[in-house]
């Protein structure tokens, strides 16, 4: 029953996707670098491990939710029979529209979301109503590190964490300034121990090769520019050269 049940939600959820598609115009390909070599770039998505772990997750709390409304209403139906009659039909909604509406989302957000790592930088994207992409520069990495939940344990997943420090923090009480720490989530992959050794190599490249991009032979003027800064002059001269080239 459960299987059958999946099943069609499953065809649902295509139809429902191929609408939203067509409507928001949703990319079907993944982010690109434009600064960056092909051969450089590595795009991927969740495992599908994640995709199980966001159900499962959707499931429990559905078992709970619904749990109270139905409960809740039978209480009712007990208590003042007529009055139950007539909230039948409106608990049912209650408890259905909500979870296919959150079943839908589930999905949306696993088959949305891409990750693309670069020589240089990563870039994250997901949405679908608004599609919002992340771009860290390698430079501004101060820590990489793995979490790993118990049930995301149980689904063979884990979670790539990546700290930047950014422009614009706050300030101690004893009056001292202090960056602000933005972070990139990569979620729900297998080989996040591979990935993070990967993003580790090239923020060593990149700090090794320096602002100046000594190892191109062609010395970008770091003076005066900020890392940031520099990450977009260098994407602006690599697309000119591809454009020349």
């Amino acid at each position: 029953m459960n299987r059958r049940v999946e099943a069609a939600a499953e065809s649902l959820y295509a139809q429902v996707w191929r609408i939203l598609v067509l409507w928001f115009k949703v990319p079907a390909e993944p982010p690109t670098l434009p600064a960056e070599r092909p051969e450089d770039i590595k795009s991927f998505r969740p495992a599908a491990g994640f995709l199980r772990y966001l159900k499962f997750m959707f499931w429990l709390v559905l078992v709970i939710v619904d749990g109270t409304i139905l409960v809740a209403w039978l209480v009712i139906l007990i208590a003042v029979p007529w009055l139950g009659v007539l909230l039948a039909v409106p608990a049912a909604i209650a408890a259905v529209a909500p979870d296919i509406l959150a079943y839908v989302a589930i999905h949306l957000r696993y088959d949305t979301t891409w990750y693309v790592i670069g020589r240089r930088s990563l870039r994250i994207r997901r949405g679908i109503w608004i599609i919002k992409e992340t771009t860290i520069t390698f430079e501004n990495v101060q820590n990489i590190h793995i979490t790993q939940g118990p049930l995301q344990r149980y689904f063979g997943i884990a979670d790539l964490v990546v700290e930047t420090a950014g422009g614009g923090g706050g300030v101690h009480g004893k009056g001292e300034a202090t960056l602000a720490t933005h972070v990139g989530m990569i979620e729900g992959i297998v080989n996040a121990e591979e990935l993070r050794t990967l993003i580790l190599g090239r923020l060593r490249q990149v700090k090794t090769v320096g602002l100046g991009d000594e190892a191109d032979g062609d010395q970008f003027p770091s003076a005066g520019f900020s890392a940031e800064q520099l990450a977009v002059l260098r994407e602006i001269r690599d697309t000119a050269r591809q454009l020349v080239g």
